[in-house]
This record gives structure tokens, sequence and C-alpha cells, in this order.
């Protein structure tokens, strides 16, 4: 039997990629359905982007594949860089202060537990 995954990903979320990974580390490994509770309850904000794209994946797997959720896990998580914005500060004494808006890219890949 082949071993599909499936995967679903967000663009340009306007949150630094090294404070999402905290989130993500949490949870990579982890069934679909304690990860989902567990980012509910997180105080964190990028605990909420985590979650929407987990619950996407999870859609993809029901309705395209066929799959039951309560087998699904968590194979694969990354948080990459996206695109930043380079924004600028004027300091004291014609000083120059760059700030860097950050973005990043979520990326879930789900797969099935085999049965023993």
């Amino acid at each position: 039997m082949e071993d599909f995954e499936v995967r679903a990903s967000s663009r340009y979320v306007w949150q630094a990629p090294q404070k999402v990974r905290l989130v993500t580390d949490l949870v990579r490994g982890m069934d679909v359905t304690p990860a989902m509770g567990l980012l509910r309850q997180m105080p964190q904000r990028a605990a909420e982007a985590v979650h929407k794209v987990l619950k996407s994946a999870v859609a993809n797997a029901e309705n395209n594949f066929g799959m039951a959720s309560e087998d699904l896990y968590i194979a694969q998580i990354m948080a990459d860089e996206g695109p930043m914005r380079k924004w600028r500060r004027f300091g004291a004494r014609g000083r120059f202060k760059p700030i860097l808006k950050r973005s990043s890219h979520i990326t879930i890949i789900l797969r099935e537990r085999q049965e023993r």
C-alpha cells in the first residue's frame, strides 16, 4: 500500500518565522486531534495561524482522499522565511534605524498511521 501524504500551506503570514517555529516544534509528530486541542489552548498568536493550516490539511485529507482524521499525524511541519518588509525609523543625531517586518510560510504534511 502506498503511503499518501496530504499537504496544506499558508503563505505570507505576518509573523516572524522564529516565533512560528516555537509553536510548530511543540506539535511536530503528534496525532491531529490532540495537536488541534493544544493549538487552540496556546496563548501565542502564531498558534492561531498554525491551527488554521492544520484544519485545512485535515479537510484536504478527509474530502480529497477519504482518510479518517483519527488516523492522521503530523509527519512534517515547517515555518520558512517569507519576504521581509523593510521599514525605517529615524534616530537621534541623524541616524537611521532599520526595522524588519518578517513574514513566514507555514507548511504541514500529514500521513496516515499504519495498522500494526
